[in-house]
């Protein structure tokens, strides 16, 4: 059987097939070494040379990850926030860019102070709007455009391809943050975008057991060179075992996906018009500004993020100062059973938080909103939990 026209769910469910080529293993073995021998002759035929830069740990992970988002090349980082920072280091100061206005809230911080006081241009858009971006961008000024489709925590949906058109005719490189996504439901490389990040704590390790970061890229051109040496030389590395355990996650990526995108739909759809919801925000609802982008994008499910806006309780108690709509909420929170309060999103258990008290001042979120993280449990069993935390909240 051709390798080439194996199905990504057999490639990732086997992580490429790859066998451990002494042992004959199949569960790769874990790379511990730090350093790695050179030859008697002062060479390093092996290719390594330290494991900041050389891990042989990282090869079957990167190898599949880029594999599954149809890439040239895939790096493994420390975290998410360490894989989106060196897409922006890789720059330089004067650099003119352009991020959305709702987006991961610690990177738009970092964005806004480290990023801007190091030397960038940040412009912050409604990137959901392309007639936004193409008023926005500086042609051979703007050197990146960032996206994240679908956007935490409102889920809005940028067009991938028609922004990708308006940054390669300015001259500029788009990145997407396809972290909600995940390559199940969406290629951006094959939508025209140049490099495709994921939080890849988050769906592809997928089990809330490690904390780790990718970057794949459509071409090994310069910028790419200069994202690998930013990894290497701000020690922006992954451990051995948390390579491992992505791998590990990555194997049942698709099944995990599309579990929790079914159930995503189904809570969506059962709360759409609940008496205490004032709004369900979610992609694959066909009310969503944004379904029609997302129909045309994300093929099988429209993820497993959504978020409720709580309506006002007349009998909710108060709580830190909340009122109506937030104190709701929040009481909301307080009585769910199945459901965890706790921050992340695209473990096998689901979350929910009340996102405005996680990001604080200025944050885009409105106080009534609760993230809600579906995991792979029943959706029954989830609904009826929140149905009873949502009348808890009002008793």
């Amino acid at each position: 059987m051709d390798p080439n026209q194996l199905h990504p769910e057999s490639i990732a469910a086997q992580a490429l097939g790859w066998v451990d080529e002494k042992t004959r293993a199949i569960t790769p073995p874990i790379h511990l070494s730090s350093t790695f021998l050179r030859d008697p002759d002062n060479q390093y035929r092996s290719g390594r040379v330290y494991a900041r830069a050389d891990n042989p740990a990282f090869d079957q992970a990167e190898a599949l990850l880029a594999r599954l988002e149809q890439g040239s090349h895939a790096l493994l980082f420390a975290s998410g926030m360490a894989a989106a920072t060196a897409a922006f280091l890789a720059l330089s100061p004067g650099d003119h860019v352009l991020a959305p206005k709702v987006m991961y809230w610690s990177l738009r911080n970092w964005l806004m102070n480290f990023a801007t006081h190091w030397g960038l241009q940040v412009e912050l858009v409604e990137m959901s709007d392309p007639a936004a971006v193409q008023a926005a961008i500086r042609p051979g000024k703007t050197k990146l455009v960032w996206v994240e489709t679908p956007a935490n925590p409102l889920w809005t949906v940028t067009d991938i391809a028609a922004t990708a058109a308006i940054a390669r005719a300015a001259g500029a490189r788009l990145a997407v943050d396809s972290t909600v996504a995940s390559p199940v439901l969406t290629q951006p490389l094959a939508l025209g975008a140049d490099l495709v990040m994921h939080a890849a704590t988050k769906y592809l390790g997928g089990h809330s057991d490690l904390i780790a970061g990718a970057l794949v890229s459509r071409a090994n051109d310069d910028y790419w060179q200069r994202i690998r040496a930013v990894r290497a030389q701000v020690g922006a590395t992954l451990g051995s075992f948390e390579a491992w355990l992505l791998l590990r996650g990555m194997r049942t990526l698709f099944l995990r996906v599309r579990q929790a995108s079914a159930s995503a739909q189904r809570i969506a759809e059962h709360f759409a018009k609940h008496r205490h919801v004032e709004a369900v925000l979610y992609p694959g609802l066909s009310d969503a500004a944004g379904h029609a982008v997302a129909a045309r994008q994300m093929q099988g499910g429209f993820g497993g993020m959504l978020s409720l806006r709580v309506k006002a309780g007349a009998h909710t108690t108060a709580q830190a100062g909340a009122q109506g709509g937030e104190a709701a909420a929040i009481a909301t929170a307080a009585h769910v059973e199945l459901w965890k309060r706790a921050t992340s999103l695209g473990g096998t258990e689901s979350l929910i938080e009340h996102r405005a008290s996680v990001e604080g001042a200025g944050t885009p979120a409105p106080a009534d909103l609760l993230r809600l993280s579906v995991g792979i449990e029943d959706a029954g069993d989830l609904i009826a939990d929140l149905e009873q935390a949502l009348a808890r909240a009002r008793a």
